[in-house]
């Protein structure tokens, strides 16, 4: 399993609850419930498809994709 260095916390479809993502498989599960698809979140989707299949990618740059798709979709969970 990749792991992020912390995890990305991110809306659920419970307001005021957030869940937090620490590995690639789980920000690829993440990024495919989410209705809004633009061009940070399909270079995120890649990386995490990439990385799932074996491309030997740092899973730093794929947290900071999945952390710049979040922030695009509004689905970052803002930090207090």
């Amino acid at each position: 399993m990749r792991c992020f260095s912390s995890p990305i916390y991110v809306r659920t479809n419970r307001p005021g609850l957030r869940h937090g993502v620490n590995h690639v498989k789980e920000a690829a599960e993440q990024l495919r419930k989410w209705s809004k698809h633009g061009p940070r979140w399909h270079k995120a989707m890649n990386l995490c498809q990439s990385a799932l299949e074996g491309d030997p990618i740092d899973s730093q740059i794929i947290r900071k994709a999945f952390e710049a798709a979040a922030k695009e979709a509004d689905m970052l969970f803002p930090s207090d």
